[in-house]
């Protein structure tokens, strides 16, 4: 018999050779976008060490509060106790927050304040512990010596780099022989694990934990950064807390309290509200009751993108690597993803120690999070 080339229990068949049919797309259902990252768009600049750091500062606070439990008469109580002695100046104007009353500080010894009560004329009233003091501004007298100086220390804050790796490997005969909806099974497999770093990136910017002993790594401990969740301390807020509107649902009571307590305590410029699928669905129920179609209107709308208050304009996005009982606002003019300099993702071939073509995709990324006291959280919602 002549040679065809056919396998010998297929040769002489009288079936015509069938092509298959197979689409040149292929489909991926899962999951990779990242639209915090692309929100907050590529850095301007890049990290230079493994331990990233950058200069915060502060004025001197103009607030303290009550620490004192023990008064007498309104007009005669001119003596109490403050929190931080040290943020006062005799001649300081104070009032307490919901007060009309003015008091002179005329002594400090500590933490106790000596004031002069009902100053300018208002009338004094009871005070309270744990009550808000403001500062209004000091009196300095005509001629005399300049006051003690004061001043507050730059602090120095850091993130580590993480390092984000993936491997991948293609036989030789996988790299020759043609390929259904791929030219180059190569350039795919760089293409799908590039997806997943990038996606595992985002994950760890929001949510990554730092390490407690030996941050910077060694040959046994790897190294971590720490996401923007663990990075906030100040305007944390837990449903249940104290001052905090009341139940586990969002709504838009709980998102003005955060944003005025941030606005309250920093000049954060709140422009990005970062939530998960079920916190979204809230927001977007906060106008549902006051919407309304008319009777020719086959398009049902039920999204809200921008939400707009008085403490900001702020674009709302969804992430699906937020936890899904929180809610992150950020100014993003203080967050940055950098990569350190010459390791954002890029392939690295690998020697092949066989019949096989491999390499390593490397990026190594650290989180900038200026004044963490600029950005808020909400923490403890319901998710259904």
């Amino acid at each position: 018999m002549a040679f065809t080339g056919k396998a010998t229990y297929s040769a002489g068949t009288s079936l015509p050779e069938l092509a298959e049919d197979v689409s040149d797309l292929i489909g991926i259902v899962s999951p990779y976008e990242t639209p915090l990252l692309d929100t907050l768009g590529d850095p301007l600049r890049e990290a230079r060490s493994s331990h990233h750091e950058w200069l915060e500062d502060e004025l001197l606070p103009n607030k303290d509060a009550v620490n004192d439990s023990t008064f007498t008469d309104a007009d005669v109580d001119t003596d109490f106790v403050v929190d931080n002695g040290n943020r006062f100046r005799v001649g300081d104007q104070i009032q307490v927050e919901g007060s009309e009353e003015l008091m002179l500080v005329t002594g400090i010894d500590s933490d106790t304040l000596t004031v002069v009560r009902g100053y300018g004329g208002s009338s004094a009233e009871d005070l309270a512990d744990d009550q808000v003091i403001n500062i209004l501004g000091n009196a300095a007298i005509e001629g005399a010596d300049k006051p003690e100086v004061r001043f507050n220390n730059r602090s120095r804050c850091g993130n580590y780099t993480q390092i984000f790796t993936a491997t991948v490997e293609v036989s030789g005969t996988d790299m020759a022989a043609s390929q259904l909806g791929l030219a180059d099974e190569m350039d795919y497999q760089k293409q799908e694990r590039l997806r997943e770093l990038i996606r595992d990136l985002e994950n760890t910017v929001i949510n990554g934990g730092q390490v407690a002993s030996d941050p910077q790594g060694s040959s046994s401990v790897r190294r971590t950064m720490k996401g923007i969740v663990s990075h906030l301390s100040s305007n944390v807020f837990r449903t249940g807390d104290s001052g905090f509107p009341t139940g586990t649902g969002l709504d838009e009571s709980k998102i003005n309290y955060t944003l005025r307590q941030i606005w309250e305590s920093s000049n954060g410029n709140i422009d990005l509200i970062v939530v998960g699928g079920a916190q979204k669905r809230s927001i977007n129920a906060f106008c549902g009751e006051s919407r309304s179609y008319g009777a020719n209107d086959t398009t049902f709308t039920n999204m809200v993108s921008i939400y707009e208050s008085d403490f900001g304009i702020c674009r709302i996005v969804t992430s699906r690597w937020m936890p899904q009982d929180a809610v992150l606002m950020l100014d993003s003019s203080r967050v940055n993803v950098l990569p350190m300099a010459g390791r954002s993702f890029y392939f690295k071939p690998l020697a092949s120690g066989g019949d096989y073509e491999c390499g390593e995709l490397i990026g190594e990324y650290t989180v900038e999070l200026k004044n963490e006291a600029a950005h808020g959280l909400i923490r403890g919602l319901a998710t259904s």
